[in-house]
């Protein structure tokens, strides 16, 4: 039976969609986006922000001596320093378990959601699971699309483990959701990543890329 908005649950959040055992771009068809994996170029700054180095050394100091056993961990040691130093560079506002609702299938609390001049989303992968925390991603760029009243032509949003971390882009002309192939690791690629992040919060846009790889290729969740 294809997948519709109409045959999901009556009353679903955002966690039920990392649970559900289904495909992206199915689930996104049903709510009329389409889906594609690509290696996207995303946007990058000439330098990494001044406080970067510092901030790479400090995890890397600790990192022999906490067990990532659990996503306290994860979120208290890799994910929060990097968040925070975002939101101090840019002076803007980060959201924690914020609550949204656009509808009895778009509704939930997002994980984080820095609200500044540009808007960024971040889901944590429950279970170290970043295809099902991707699909919950997807679904959150959805509602924040529908939810959304600022004019910006494109959403980001990225799914991460604390020590990897994929992007997703909203593209809200074509209503089209790209989850980008490349994995950045931390600490190995944490300047990059960075590169990237305050690249999207300056407002930079994707340059145009690559190969898509066809929808199947997505996996279920």
């Amino acid at each position: 039976m294809q997948l519709t908005e109409a045959n999901l649950p009556p009353i679903t959040t955002f966690t039920d969609y990392f649970r559900m055992n289904v495909y992206v771009d199915e689930l996104l068809a049903a709510f009329g986006y389409s889906y594609r994996a690509a290696q996207v170029r995303l946007p990058i700054t000439g330098a990494p922000p001044a406080w970067g180095d510092e901030l790479r050394r400090r995890i890397e100091a600790y990192l022999p001596y906490v067990a990532f056993a659990n996503e306290q961990a994860r979120r208290e040691c890799l994910v929060a320093p990097v968040l925070l130093g975002l939101v101090s560079h840019f002076h803007a506002h980060l959201r924690i378990e914020y609550p949204i609702e656009v509808s009895e299938r778009l509704r939930g609390t997002l994980d984080y959601l820095i609200q500044g001049e540009r808007q960024f989303l971040v889901v944590e992968a429950k279970n170290a699971d970043l295809q099902r925390g991707f699909t919950q991603l997807a679904m959150e760029l959805v509602a924040l699309d529908q939810w959304n009243q600022l004019s910006a032509p494109t959403l980001y949003g990225a799914v991460t483990m604390g020590n990897a971390w994929q992007f997703g882009i909203l593209d809200r002309t074509d209503r089209r959701v790209t989850q980008v192939l490349r994995l950045f690791s931390v600490p190995d690629d944490l300047t990059d990543l960075l590169r990237v992040l305050v690249a999207i919060l300056e407002g930079r846009t994707v340059l145009e890329s690559a190969e898509a790889s066809p929808a199947p290729c997505a996996g279920r969740g």
